[in-house]
């Protein structure tokens, strides 16, 4: 091998104060024979000045896991199939790191090759002084790559080249022998795998499937029988909205439409509708088109199905008269949130209208809300106490910025900052809470604040709290919600783990609530569907929450498809 000028003082390497416990070359004489080997090969490999000084850049990006966390942030900016890559990637790089500079290098380590024999071009300007086995660069690469492809295969295909190019670069500039780097990569790999056990990848899309099993509504081919109330101050979550009024006139002439108007009550409208009587704005509609309708009469036909056009609060009035009239509902998506319009196959106005003209239907659940002995309210997506209400607000006004789980966690941040623990005895146990969510059927994901849901007959309540007792909970509840689904995930396969969680989930039938119990606390502030209750702080109120599986008729495709 030629000779070469003397290595420079600032890159000749110190040689570390300890080196491991079991030194790999000594205890393993086969182990040293075919570094030694694998050494001379690769220092006699001649790639030119070029790719030498490219393999010496690349090596010192990823100093530091710099590269990795740039390739993360990359990826984190494609959506949301790469923030779970990155997350996984980075936190997989996390633990493989600590793992290999903490752990393995203290248990085995050994010395370093020397580098002195290399071209400049080929060093690095600072060797590290650490022991040698294993390759922290390495574990860190193959860790990485991993996690990557564990969440985006085609992701991790085009990472795995950059990985290994890392890996083999600590060879070619004499930082590591080769059996340092198989050790990092196989410890990489290894710890991926076990991250996918702990923390598994969240499903894919569910199959479509119908809201809730099928039912029998009436066919109204031209909407005669059928009774609307179009809320037309309610908005449109669409950019491109379907006037509801043109539709129902274009679609479903003979159907009878209220516009709701200020001062009108909604549940009186839906009972004079279902008794066969006209409100006052149909009599005098009628007055003025009375050569046209025949009559001024306060009888009309009884309706044989409600309507709403409106945002998820007037839906929720809606089937509230349904249920007690027996008739089936019709939920036409005008308002600013359709929650449960989504979550019927209702997303479009052609949608609701085809199943009104072909009698489609299904039965899906609902719960009973009852404070304080009253009558009892339908619910017929969630309900909630606690920074809940506000979380979700601040999150949808910052979603269509960030992307839903980067909105999640900004949304958090900022309300936990100012929040007041409540205190709720929740089916007779006494606790102090963040934030408490119950949804009617089943939500996803499984976090602090779920978004959506995938059927309509579960026939449970989804609850998740945030609990205040222990210690750091603040912070505990943002660390949860930052990782998503994995904390309970990870806990329910690590069970002493599931004692730390801020965030507990259950799914039941019902749930009984009592407020006020000790001194006198501010006015708790009870939601429901988008809807607000305001309870006195200086009182006992109970407050229960019941299931009613199968308890509204709506009108819906029973091909998913189709809506």
């Amino acid at each position: 091998m030629p000779s070469h000028s003397p290595v420079p003082v600032q890159n000749r390497r110190r040689r570390p104060r300890f080196t491991g416990l079991i030194k790999p070359h000594e205890a393993f004489p086969a182990i040293a024979r075919l570094d030694r080997r694998m050494n001379e090969r690769t220092y006699g490999r001649r790639l030119g000045p070029q790719a030498d000084a490219a393999l010496v850049r690349l090596s010192t990006a990823a100093n530091h896991s710099v590269l990795w966390m740039v390739l993360g942030a990359g990826l984190a900016a494609t959506g949301a199939r790469g923030r779970r890559a990155a997350v996984r990637g980075l936190g997989t790089l996390a633990v493989a790191s600590a793992t290999a500079n903490l752990l393995g290098k203290g248990l085995f380590g050994g010395d370093r090759p020397a580098a002195d024999v290399l071209p400049l071009v080929r060093r690095l300007r600072r060797y590290p002084t650490t022991p040698s086995f294993p390759s922290g660069h390495s574990a860190s690469a193959a860790a990485f790559a991993t996690g990557v492809a564990i969440e985006w295969p085609a992701a991790g295909l085009v990472v795995a080249p950059v990985a290994g190019a890392v890996m083999y670069s600590r060879l070619h500039v004499g930082a590591h022998w080769f059996s340092d780097v198989v050790g990092g990569a196989a410890l990489g790999v290894g710890l991926a795998v076990l991250g996918r056990w702990l923390v598994p990848s969240p499903p894919g899309p569910a199959p479509d499937v119908p809201a809730g099993p099928p039912t029998d509504v009436p066919a109204l081919p031209d909407g005669e029988g059928l009774f609307v109330v179009v809320n037309t101050s309610a908005g449109s979550g669409r950019i491109l909205k379907e006037d509801p009024l043109e539709v129902l006139r274009r679609d479903l002439p003979k159907a009878r439409v209220h516009v709701l108007a200020e001062g009108d009550d909604l549940h009186e409208l839906y009972d004079l509708a279902a008794r066969g009587q006209a409100d006052r704005a149909d009599r005098a509609d009628q007055a003025g088109h009375a050569g046209h309708a025949g009559t001024t009469s306060d009888d009309v036909r009884p309706a044989v199905a409600l309507g709403i056009s409106g945002g998820d609060g007037t839906v929720s009035t809606a089937a509230a008269a349904a249920r007690e009239h027996g008739l089936p509902l019709v939920v036409l998506p005008g308002g600013t949130l359709n929650h449960f319009a989504k979550a019927a196959d209702l997303t479009s106005m052609s949608a609701t209208v085809d199943a009104v003209r072909t009698g489609s239907g299904v039965s899906v659940d609902v719960a009973e809300l009852r404070v304080d002995g009253k009558d009892p309210l339908t619910v017929l997506n969630t309900f909630s106490l606690g920074i809940y209400p506000e979380l979700v607000s601040q999150r949808e006004r910052a979603e269509k910025r960030l992307g839903k789980w980067p909105a999640t966690v900004w949304a958090t941040s900022r309300v936990l900052r100012s929040a007041a623990p409540l205190r709720l005895s929740v089916d007779g146990v006494v606790g102090s809470y963040w934030s408490f969510f119950a949804g009617v059927d089943k939500y996803v994901p499984q976090n602090l604040a779920p978004v959506e849901r995938i059927r309509l007959d579960d026939g449970v309540l989804d609850v998740r709290t945030g609990r205040a007792e222990k210690r750091y909970s603040r912070v505990r509840l943002f660390l949860e919600t930052v990782a998503g689904g994995g904390a309970s995930s990870l806990a329910r396969r690590v069970q002493p783990l599931e004692r730390h969680l801020a965030v507990d989930s259950w799914t039941t039938p019902d749930l009984a609530l009592r407020f006020g119990d000790g001194p006198p606390h501010d006015p708790v502030i009870l939601a429901h569907d988008g809807e607000t209750l305001e309870i006195d702080g200086d009182r006992v109120v109970d407050a229960t929450l019941t299931m009613v599986p199968g308890g509204l008729r709506i009108y819906a495709p029973t091909d998913p498809t189709a809506g």
